[in-house]
């Protein structure tokens, strides 16, 4: 779809002709205004989605950080409601620099937590987002082993040369690095080996309705014996019934997350 965001000028002469656009843009102005007035008053925290492994017992393995930005009324803004907005700009960065000092943040105060949060590629070249890292990276409790980077197959592609530099430099301070998305992106096979992930994150896409659906389960058997092969663990993400577990379960997956195993909360 292409960019609706219009000046107020353009959205007054527009709305003339074509009530939509005038829609579509305010609620963008709107929402826009949320993300920057959360930002700027402090209105943001980290809710733990949990990643568990695949046996039986479901001990979790680490949480995933998901930010959460909420307005004046203590309303949480849905993340799919500004990301798609936001990620290519200046405020997307912002974000990013952010839900890494709430991550840092919670390491610190958690020794046992490990965390992963999500990354775009187009942050690892931002000053402020580096060197809030980098400062992180020097704490004496070793932040590093207990981080996670999940980058999306979309974004790792994009800036390619720049997350494989940016990724064997993280390597010696012990940062993991998660593919999401494994499957419905962009990254071909043969550019894995290229890549420094320890874990993939098989897309939901394929995850659901696995137990009932012949297509899902082939291709599924599929990316995780491809994850496997470059020694990357796999989980299957999106995970919602028992049934779909049961059956991931029979493929050899490492790890699982979904609301099958707990919605993400504001507490650990």
């Amino acid at each position: 779809m292409q960019n609706t965001t219009l000046s107020r000028a353009e959205v007054d002469e527009q709305s003339l002709v074509d009530p939509l656009i005038y829609a579509m843009a305010s609620r963008d102005a709107d929402i826009t205004k949320l993300v920057r007035d959360a930002l700027s008053a402090g209105r943001a925290q980290l809710a733990f989605h949990p990643v568990v492994t695949a046996d039986r017992d479901n001990m979790v393995a680490f949480h995933e950080g998901l930010v959460r930005l909420s307005d004046e009324g203590g309303r949480i803004i849905p993340a799919a409601h500004f990301m798609p907005l936001i990620e290519e700009t200046e405020l997307g960065r912002q974000i990013d620099c952010l839900t890494l000092e709430l991550a840092l943040h919670q390491l610190r105060k958690n020794p046992e937590l490990r965390l992963s949060v999500n990354l775009s590629a187009r942050s690892i070249g931002d000053g402020e987002w580096r060197r809030t890292l980098d400062k992180g990276l020097l704490d004496r409790n070793l932040l590093g082993d207990r981080l996670i980077f999940e980058i999306s197959e979309t974004s790792a592609m994009m800036l390619h040369e720049n997350v494989i530099r940016f990724m064997s430099e993280m390597q010696p301070q012990g940062v993991g690095f998660a593919l999401d998305g494994f499957g419905a992106g962009f990254t071909a096979f043969r550019h894995l080996k290229s890549f420094f992930f320890d874990l993939v994150k098989i897309d939901k896409s394929f995850v659901r309705g696995i137990d009932r659906d012949p297509d899902n389960q082939v291709l599924t058997e599929a990316l995780i014996t491809v994850a496997h092969q470059f020694e990357m663990f796999a989980v299957a993400d999106g995970v919602e019934t028992a049934e779909e577990a049961a059956f991931l379960n029979t493929l050899g997956v490492d790890c699982m997350q979904g609301y099958h195993f707990g919605v993400p909360s504001l507490t650990l």
